[in-house]
């Protein structure tokens, strides 16, 4: 038995390929090596063979030492905004496109997934930014979010202006279809199509990113991590606005309502195989340095 991670959950994405053939021969492999492996209950329809143990997000939080996620980077956020609380450590196996967070393939799950399990591994820890909505001084909803923190026009015609304070200081206003708030882990996401920064993943910064600014000036900044950020609307008469931690919306945005972003408390914990190297994930999946050996 593993000294290291005794109680082991799988956690996957139910509508992916091969989802079926590597949730088994992941709980095959578990259950060889004497852990306790509790299945996400969504999709343990797909462990073939015995009848597996499973349990909900709460009772893998309470009971789980590691959670082994199967699916693509969204997967994975999903996830780790659950069991952030729990600090429990996350492992990513990639079954979608880019992958840059689930960074273990199918065809080796189980020679990496064993070297993790005996304590030969590298670890990091990403933090998380926490989004909440002020109206007349209270707090209306809150999310929190591993990638970034989205505040957009709803309506596709017509920008919103809106102003951006850093630790109470005022940045500055814009007209744009939105602003996007991202951690270094979020850096590969959209704040990059909107002509953000890649962010080195442990880096403590934040992105802030304008999406189709009205003024060229109008440029992405990064700034300490620590920063508390702040976004108003100005007056406008089409105003709708919203917002979207990661995948998750927040919708009925008010103009009148104040969005505070901010780092979360506690991060989560990803762990990676021995040699993993976020640079050459970087020029496989960005196909950087093609023409190169």
């Amino acid at each position: 038995m593993s000294a290291h991670f005794p109680t082991v959950a799988l956690i996957g994405k139910p509508d992916a390929e091969r989802i079926a053939e590597t949730l088994s021969e992941l709980h095959r492999y578990l259950v060889q090596r004497g852990l306790r492996t509790l299945v996400e209950r969504d999709c343990a329809e797909f462990v073939a063979g015995l009848v597996a143990e499973t349990g909900s997000f709460a009772e893998i939080g309470e009971q789980c030492d590691l959670a082994i996620v199967i699916g693509g980077d969204g997967t994975l956020l999903t996830a780790a905004r659950y069991l952030a609380q729990f600090d429990i450590p996350l492992i990513g196996v990639n079954l979608g496109r880019l992958g840059f967070l689930v960074d273990i393939s199918p065809s080796e799950v189980v020679a990496r997934l064993g070297e993790i399990l005996d304590g030969r591994y590298s670890a990091e820890e990403r933090f998380i930014l926490r989004a909440k909505v002020y109206r007349q001084g209270q707090v209306v909803y809150q999310q929190t979010a591993i990638n970034e923190v989205v505040v957009h026009s709803w309506n596709r015609a017509s920008m919103i202006e809106i102003e951006t304070y850093i630790d109470g200081v005022f940045l500055n206003s814009q007209r744009s279809d939105g602003m996007i708030v991202s951690t270094p882990t979020g850096s590969t996401a959209y704040a990059l199509s909107a002509g953000g920064p890649i962010l080195s993943p442990t880096l403590k910064a934040i992105v802030l990113a304008p999406i189709n600014p009205h003024a060229l000036s109008n440029r992405p900044i990064v700034v300490a991590d620590e920063s508390i950020i702040e976004i108003a609307f100005r007056p406008s008469k089409q105003f709708k606005a919203q917002v979207v931690c990661d995948n998750v919306s927040i919708p009925n945005i008010e103009i009148s309502d104040r969005i505070e972003i901010r780092k979360e408390a506690k991060p989560f914990r990803i762990l990676h195989p021995l040699n993993y190297d976020f640079f050459g994930i970087l020029r496989a999946k960005l196909n950087w340095s093609s023409g190169y050996r």
